[in-house]
């Protein structure tokens, strides 16, 4: 009988150390089904759904056994003493050597391997045994690689049948194999020989063998064809290990753009585990399947192997779908030398389908990188879980510990304790603490935090990165409202010898306008992600897309991953340091309006400031209020709270805490303490306390701008006796009748430089004493901002702030705003001269501090004309406005004041030369009306304005030229009498 070579047993699949694959196969396949093991019996008649013959890529219609055929089937054999089997193609091993397996029944079924008999096919490559130092690797023989894949393509999970003709001592079997259930199918010895693929033994050939003589004629018949082998060319084939001739398997990875590679699966080492040929270039890889991992098999110190629980059963359910089929693998991420991919067959997903059935788990660490997304893999996951298939038939889902209405809900952030933890406000009022799941703010070491004992600890500044996530924290989320979504509640722990205790923590995902805050916060590189065992099921429900944004940060190098030098934040803590605090005095005084953030509130009016400018932190007291004090320590014991003092420490935390404010300090106190106005979106917190009923006006505030505002607010609250209020008894006030006195007309008339006069009679002046201040530091100012041009556009105007604004004339004035239409219409008031104009917001730029109205106050002061009434009528006022204008603007004039009125003072105004009275002049012009007052010490001068008011009258002069219109028709002149 004519035999296939003995060294036809094929390539070794996987490495030099690994075993042939027959040999492997066997040792891993029989021992353990040879009795009951892992609930499974090698003799029950019943298999798993996972083995199911129309489960996804099984490629399998109708396996049969390994058992002897009907007599019928026996009877059409060549040799009817051989009997006929069946059997399912696992692997072709090469041109001339086949495994088959039978159908699994409760595990994977049993192998054999059949040798081809009468022809001989090249031998694939060997790669010499490490423990053989000598020995040399074998390439493919010419043709050899060819013949396997004929073999191949035709074969691979096709049922088949075979006769064993001869059994060596050593177990190896030969015989004839047909593709189908019976010898009336294709022989594949002929079949390779009559592609000139195989060459036919022809030692010891008997004439009276009819198979034999066929393959010796259709060898001829090849040879004169010259086919294969027959044919010219060489059929030289090289396969090379990638492990072996590329250096840097990432760099050939990212070469592939994660586009698909045709490939043929080699061998498979586990479930999740492969050997494939990548094609055309035949280099031969190991591949991981991305994001799994599957029960594997643990080489023992004898050199045997252990298989976990499932091992083997997953090994078979990726070996019965891939093994020697065609596939595509997208190669996606190559850490530490091994290449991570999807492989991809028609059929299906086979990460996909290893999870489902509960013979794999998804791993973390490779998840990112998985091309059908994360979440495809963690709910084939969560489906095994459910249905505690195989590795899971033992889980058990973590108990709800929070219900369902209280998972999802909306709040308003009040506080950023920390870059992973916030305080929001439910819609019940209440003040919860939420943790972001499954992330670790910045942290330091030990020895990095013990460097400087003698300096305080302070984690916000000192650790780095710490200031910066918090910062991008307090700015996204204080004051607004987010959707918090409770992924799991961490419960409370002990201290520990190096760990400290914590309390129950709830941890949830906190987004806002569909941005996850974790996520932003770890693609910055201002977090890092919590790693958790396998079957930590408490995590983040968006677990997966934290870790690919943090393997974004990682490789951007930003925050925490840059190679550059960390942030420093040298922030100087003045808080009762009395020397320190006299020193930053006068610079907070002359800053007018500064920058803070409220970093504390220790009680309604006390609270602790962050000043960027100056990089410093100081303690704060609200000034011109009295604001109920909370309990706190003294020598004499612990001093209860006033009433309501908890109110107005929520009151303000609630409206200022971590916000953005404006400060005017204008004292400091004896322990160094600062006292002064906040504001905060153009609301006074003085005034906000004492609208609430949280506080009373202190006498100190009658020396501020503010103190007829406050007493406004404190009013109501004091008529109501409401919160502080509630026991106020008003004093009863004894009625005194005073005598007012008369006084006579006093005149002090000052120097007055008049810049503008409006359509209504009313007019600007300047004092004359301080012009030369105005000058100096209009020069200063234009100096400064010569030396250092604001950036045009970069300033945003507001209602009622004050800035500075080029004229046309091409200088810069202050102003303040009175009106933004739009960036190109913005009204501005020229607060030194009283013009006004419209202009463009590029015109406008911020006020610097050092030229604000605290070191100058706003030099154009608004007047009126006393005793004079202004002409209702335009034309006539037009008139008198002209007049005004010729003869006073610009020009200095003596300036004194009558009385007060509802907008302005009421003034007389002398000419500065003559010192003849401008608003006489204009009576005795007849250009206008007198105003009659009724005050005593005021009659001297009314008699002497009626007295030219006769004259013009008389000589008919102007409004008087039709005489005395006032009896009648005295509002259609415009007038009133």
């Amino acid at each position: 009988m004519l035999t296939c070579r003995s060294s036809c047993t094929g390539r070794r699949p996987f490495n030099s150390s690994t075993r042939s694959t027959s040999r492997s196969v066997h040792s891993r396949s029989f021992c353990p089904w040879t009795r009951k093991s892992n609930g499974f019996d090698f003799n029950s008649r019943s298999s798993p759904p996972a083995y199911s013959p129309a489960h996804p890529l099984n490629g399998v219609s109708q396996p049969a056994d390994m058992a002897s055929v009907s007599a019928q089937a026996q009877a059409t054999s060549p040799a009817q003493s051989v009997p006929l089997q069946r059997g399912i193609v696992k692997m072709v091993l090469s041109g001339c050597a086949i495994i088959v397996r039978g159908q699994p029944r409760g595990g994977p079924p049993p192998e054999r391997q059949i040798n081809l008999s009468n022809i001989r096919a090249g031998a694939m490559a060997r790669r010499a045994a490490q423990s053989q130092p000598d020995a040399k690797d074998t390439p493919d023989e010419p043709w050899a690689f060819q013949a396997r894949e004929f073999l191949r393509k035709k074969l691979i999970g096709k049922e088949v049948c075979f006769n064993v003709e001869i059994k060596t001592a050593l177990g190896r079997e030969y015989g004839m194999v047909y593709l189908g259930r019976d010898t009336t199918g294709e022989n594949l010895a002929e079949s390779l020989v009559n592609e000139g693929l195989a060459t036919v033994r022809r030692e010891g050939i008997r004439g009276n063998n009819p198979d034999q003589v066929r393959l010796c004629e259709m060898e001829d018949q090849s040879k004169a064809s010259r086919k294969g082998m027959w044919s010219e060319g060489g059929g030289a084939h090289t396969i090379r290990d990638m492990k072996y001739v590329i250096e840097n398997p990432r760099h050939f990875v990212d070469a592939m753009h994660q586009k698909p590679v045709n490939a043929i699966i080699e061998h498979v080492r586990d479930g999740s585990v492969v050997r494939a040929l990548l094609l055309p270039d035949h280099y031969l890889v190991t591949i991981m399947l991305s994001g799994v991992k599957c029960p594997s098999f643990k080489r023992e110190p004898d050199g045997l192997e252990t298989p976990e629980a499932y091992a083997a059963e997953a090994k078979f359910f990726t070996e019965s779908r891939l093994l020697q089929r065609d596939v595509q693998i997208i190669m996606e991420s190559c850490p530490n030398q091994i290449i991570l991919g999807t492989i991809m067959h028609p059929n299906g997903n086979i990460t996909e389908l290893l999870l489902k059935e509960g013979f794999a788990r998804c791993v973390d660490w490779s998840m990112a990188v998985y091309t059908g997304g994360a979440e495809q893999l963690r709910a084939a996951e969560k489906s095994a879980k459910e249905r505690r298939v195989r590795i899971w038939k033992d889980y058990v889902a973590p108990t709800a510990n929070i219900d369902l209405k209280d998972r999802q809900f909306v709040a308003k952030v009040m506080q950023v304790i920390n870059a992973d933890a916030i305080v929001v406000k439910m819609n019940s009022g209440e003040n919860k603490t939420v943790h972001l799941s499954s992330i670790r703010p910045p942290r330091i070491e030990g020895e990095e935090k013990n460097k400087d004992k003698d300096k305080r600890f302070r984690p916000l500044y000192d650790i780095p990165y710490m200031f910066e996530a918090r910062e991008f924290m307090r700015k996204k989320l204080i004051g607004k409202k987010v959707n918090v979504t409770v992924d799991y509640i961490r419960a409370a722990t002990g201290a520990g010898e190096t760990t400290p205790a914590f309390s129950e923590r709830t941890c949830a995902t906190v987004s806002i306008g569909g941005i996850n805050i974790a996520e932003a916060l770890v693609s910055k590189g201002l977090a890092t992600i919590i790693r958790y065992r396998q079957d930590d099921d408490q995590r983040s429900s968006h677990y997966d897309e934290l870790l690919a944004a943090e393997a974004r940060a990682i490789k951007n190098g930003k925050g925490l991953h840059s190679k550059k030098e960390v942030p420093i934040h040298r922030v100087a803590d003045i808080s009762g340091e009395t020397q320190k605090a006299k020193q930053f005095l006068p610079f907070l005084q002359r800053a007018g309006r500064s920058e803070a953030v409220v970093e504390y509130v220790f009680s309604g009016s006390r609270l602790k400031l962050y000043m960027p400018k100056e990089t410093c932190l100081i303690t704060f007291l609200l000034a011109g209020i009295d604001c109920p004090r909370g309990s706190r320590n003294t020598p004499g014991g612990v001093q209860t709270a006033d009433p309501f003092s908890n109110d107005a420490l929520v009151f303000t935390r609630d409206l200022v805490l971590q916000r953005e404010v404006e400060v005017e300090v204008e004292s400091m106190d004896k322990a160094g303490n600062f006292i002064g106005w906040l504001h905060i979106e153009g609301v006074n917190l003085s005034v906000a306390l004492v609208e609430s009923a949280l506080s009373k006006v202190h006498f100190t505030a009658e020396r501020s701008s503010y103190y007829k505002t406050l007493v406004t607010a404190e009013e109501p609250c004091r008529e109501r006796k409401e919160k502080v209020w509630a026991n106020y008894e008003e004093k009863p006030v004894e009625e005194v009748v005073q005598m007012k006195e008369e006084k006579e007309r006093v005149a002090n008339y000052k120097a007055a430089y008049v810049t503008e006069i409006s359509d209504s009679m009313h007019f600007y002046a300047q004092d004359v004493e301080t012009g030369a201040q105005l000058e100096s530091l209009m020069e200063t100012m234009r100096a400064e901002i010569a030396a250092q041009p604001p950036v045009e556009g970069s300033y945003a105007p507001r209602r009622g702030d004050f800035c500075i604004a080029t004229f046309a004339d091409g200088e810069w004035y202050r102003a303040r705003l009175e009106k933004v239409e739009s960036p190109s219409k913005v009204h501005v008031f020229y607060i030194d001269y009283g013009n006004r104009e419209v202009v463009s917001a590029v015109r406008l730029a911020a006020m610097p501090p050092a030229f604000s109205t605290r070191v100058l106050p706003a030099q154009a002061t608004e007047y009126t004309f006393a005793f004079i009434q202004v002409p209702q009528d335009d034309d006539i006022r037009a008139e008198v406005v002209d007049s005004l204008v010729r003869d006073i603007q610009n020009t200095q004039c003596l300036l004194n004041v009558e009385y007060a009125g509802a907008t302005c003072p009421h003034v007389s105004l002398q000419f500065g030369d003559t010192k003849d009275d401008v608003g006489l002049g204009l009576v005795k012009e007849g250009m206008v009306m007198v105003d009659v007052r009724k005050e005593k010490h005021l009659a001297k001068m009314v008699n002497e304005y009626l007295t030219g008011q006769e004259s013009a009258k008389s000589a008919r002069l102007n409004i008087w030229r039709y005489g005395d219109f006032r009896a009648d028709d005295a509002d259609e002149f415009g007038y009133r009498r």
